[in-house]
């Protein structure tokens, strides 16, 4: 019942902060000079402005602000997010087919930085004062400062021109037409270095987290207790310190998440993933706001939905949060 009520309060909750965030959005972007159609009767070369009328009647974006708003609220009850005027599709066609790209990256991170931050972060709280945890300290100050566009320049500058190791782009060698668990790997090797790029900096928190939070848990009574009893270090540190120190790292999943998708931006342009992020960038520059709505509206559901779970997953690891938490 109690996880019943959780439920209940953070889906009523969810639903006004959906609305806020389209609305503004919307609005916001109706501050911008020119929209979908100005771009594309640039690339025709041509400014009729009875075909320009012509178009915005047809892509829906004629009329003001306040009467646009409410069709597409209108629209998006029945889930049709509009028609993209730059691809020439339906808005949640173009986004679905490059939604799978986008959530293989994110997820894949932020996997990699959760454990690698978790097990070098531990490491450093073990070794508290001595060389090794000023040395991890610093890597981890280094990987936080470091903007994600330049590690994955770097990157491709290392292992795909010099070393030649890893491709320097793309989801798939589209020439090899590989299929089954071959597609696989080939997908996995283009994702490695992507995958890597965006968690380093988020590695870099959780290795900071987890390690203030070690040396806190640390601290307290249960642990010397433990101690006294004759347990060895490694089962004090795993099964009493690290389970009640990994609670912190539970919370920063959900709020790191919207982080995430925001980051994909950069890392799919560097690397030319066909992802969300790489897509919000092309609907900004041929200012296609249906595309651009349509993106929002996506990877806010998806935020909503990894913090509904968070929220689910915390409640039932510490009975004490209640519904109205």
């Amino acid at each position: 019942m109690r996880l019943l009520r959780l439920t209940l309060h953070r889906l009523a909750v969810s639903v006004p902060v959906l609305l806020i965030i389209l609305c503004g959005v919307f609005l916001v972007l109706q501050l911008a000079p020119g929209d979908a159609v100005d771009a594309l009767l640039g690339q025709m070369g041509t400014a009729d402005a009875t075909l320009a009328e012509q178009l915005r009647e047809q892509y829906g974006l004629s009329g003001n602000a306040a009467s646009r708003l409410v069709v597409y609220l209108w629209r998006l009850v029945r889930l049709d997010l509009g028609f993209s005027v730059s691809y020439n599709q339906p808005v949640l066609d173009v986004i679905l087919s490059r939604l799978p790209a986008t959530l293989a990256l994110v997820v894949s991170a932020l996997a990699l930085a959760f454990f690698a931050g978790a097990i070098v972060g531990v490491a450093a709280a073990t070794k508290f004062g001595r060389w090794q945890d000023t040395l991890i300290s610093l890597l981890g100050l280094v990987f936080y400062a470091a903007p994600s566009f330049w590690l994955g320049l770097m990157g491709i500058l290392v292992f795909s021109v010099w070393l030649g190791w890893l491709p320097s782009g793309g989801l798939q060698d589209l020439s090899a037409n590989y299929s089954g668990p071959r597609l696989v790997l080939d997908m996995a090797r283009h994702l490695l270095m992507p995958t890597v790029t965006l968690a380093t900096i988020y590695f870099a928190i959780y290795l900071r987290v987890i390690r203030a939070s070690m040396l806190e848990v640390l601290s307290l009574d249960f642990v010397r207790t433990a101690r006294a009893k004759g347990l060895r270090e490694s089962a004090v540190i795993y099964r009493h310190v690290l389970r009640n120190a990994l609670l912190p790292m539970i919370t920063i999943i959900g709020l790191q998440a919207g982080a995430m998708l925001g980051g994909s931006v950069a890392i799919e342009s560097v690397f030319s993933l066909p992802g969300l992020g790489r897509l919000a960038y092309e609907a900004v520059v041929q200012r296609d706001l249906n595309m651009l709505l349509g993106i929002v509206f996506m990877s806010s559901i998806l935020v909503i939905v990894i913090n509904f779970a968070v929220d689910l997953l915390y409640a039932q690891i510490d009975p004490r949060i209640e519904a109205g938490a």
